[in-house]
């Protein structure tokens, strides 16, 4: 494997640098596009697409369970438009960024009444 990944290296930040773009990530990496994929199947067994897509959006989970709004992990996660990410998250979740918060809400809401209870 290339000397280059074999390092330690902060993939969350690499990837936030490369605005989730396999291609610009080699480029951060000094390696081709091919070889990453190559270090990505070895190392995570999966795609650096895949790789990258699940972080962004573990990424974006988490963000708006911080309380951060939506338009803000948008913006953070790579999305130039807020409404092609509310469109993706629902796509991808089943309902809008919104939604999800206010169900989640609820949740532990509840939960904090039954545990003070």
């Amino acid at each position: 494997m290339n000397y280059k990944l074999n390092s330690e290296q902060d993939w969350q930040e690499l990837a936030r640098q490369a605005n989730w773009s396999v291609i610009k990530l080699s480029t951060l990496c000094g390696v081709s596009t091919r070889t990453l994929e190559r270090h990505f199947q070895e190392t995570y067994q999966k795609t650096p697409e895949h790789w990258l897509t699940e972080l962004r959006w573990q990424l974006a989970m988490e963000l708006l369970l911080k309380g951060d709004t939506p338009k803000f992990v948008a913006l953070e996660i790579g999305y130039n438009h807020p409404s092609n990410f509310s469109r993706q998250f629902k796509k991808r979740f089943g309902s809008s960024p919104a939604a999800f918060l206010s169900s989640h809400s609820v949740k532990s809401n509840s939960n904090l009444h039954v545990a003070k209870g």
